[in-house]
């Protein structure tokens, strides 16, 4: 049977990853966060999936005491060598630099912990925060625009953006100490099933549910939206077929203005209701995400398969 850990795996992109790993007939042992409410899905998860090829294990276990799960794997006799080591687990507001340093801490503490048990390799997310204002991708001479790719130098405008790039550049230096074959994966904008309700597509779908008018902003600037399952499916092809100490993107590659994904919803939760944009504020840059994702589509042979729509 193959193999993964997976930690953050009742998070949002977590829980997609799991989900889809235990269906592929993985074991997939999961260290939880003690009492979090999140845990049900994977509880749930966990006792769906009994009697198929796949098995889910769920640890209690903080993730700054991720530094036990090798000893907790020998004392059950558990052999996790080989594995799929997946590390989507981080906390903290974007501004907390408290607690965005600490996430820099469990990273190194969580290669470590791979390279310990036999991991074959560990895949990390980071974020599109790490690219800044470069998220919205390069002008070039004569005023165009290319999408940011994986070479950009990260220029974060938060302490999460930060630590993420700090944490990319500590984890690959690590795991290339240790022998252990490193992937960092930079999320981008995803929706889909477990999706946090403070999100502007949260908001605006459930406005429109409730007939309400929702108000947003002017939306010109320029995104890409992946479906989080689409996410689950291309962390698995980097898993597997990534090629060693690479930075990967990951987006739709569907980039088009903020305001027609709006438009999209508006017209199949309650047509008849009228989006109110605000105007345009010529004096504050809008944060654009413009992400190229050929190199991910060209090493892994990966590609989204659920468009927005």
């Amino acid at each position: 049977m193959k193999e993964a850990i997976v930690t953050g795996g009742a998070g949002f992109a977590g829980y997609s990853l799991v989900k889809s790993l235990v269906s592929k007939g993985f074991r997939v042992l999961c260290p939880v966060r003690p009492g979090s409410s999140h845990n049900k899905r994977l509880e749930k998860l966990a006792k769906d999936s009994e009697g198929t090829l796949g098995e889910l294990i769920l640890l209690s276990l903080d993730m700054k005491d991720i530094g036990i799960l090798s000893h907790w794997l020998g004392r059950k006799h558990i052999d996790m060598s080989g594995c799929l080591f997946f590390h989507l687990a981080w906390s903290g507001e974007r501004d907390d630099f408290d607690g965005q340093y600490a996430n820099i801490n469990i990273t190194t503490d969580t290669v470590i912990t791979a390279a310990r048990i036999g991991a074959s390799k560990i895949i990390i997310t980071g974020s599109q925060a790490e690219y800044g204002m470069k998220a919205g991708g390069i002008t070039l001479p004569g005023g165009t625009i290319s999408p940011v790719t994986e070479e950009a130098l990260p220029e974060p405008l938060n302490s999460y953006g930060a630590a993420k790039a700090a944490a990319m550049y500590v984890s690959r230096d690590l795991s290339r100490h240790l022998g252990l074959k490193w992937n960092w994966v930079r999320i981008f904008s995803l929706y889909g099933e477990c999706e946090h309700d403070h999100t502007m597509l949260s908001y605006l779908r459930s406005t429109l549910e409730k007939g309400e008018v929702p108000h947003l902003s002017s939306c010109e600037q320029y995104w890409d939206y992946l479906d989080v399952r689409d996410a689950a499916e291309a962390l698995i092809c980097v898993a597997e077929k990534g090629r060693d100490n690479e930075i990967y993107n990951l987006a739709s590659g569907d980039i088009r203005p903020l305001r027609d994904f709006t438009q999209i919803i508006g017209k199949r939760v309650n047509p008849d209701i009228v989006i109110d944009y605000a105007e345009a504020d010529p004096g504050k840059p809008l944060l654009s995400l413009r992400p190229s994702v050929e190199k991910l589509k060209r090493d892994t042979g990966w590609r989204p398969e659920i468009p927005f729509n």
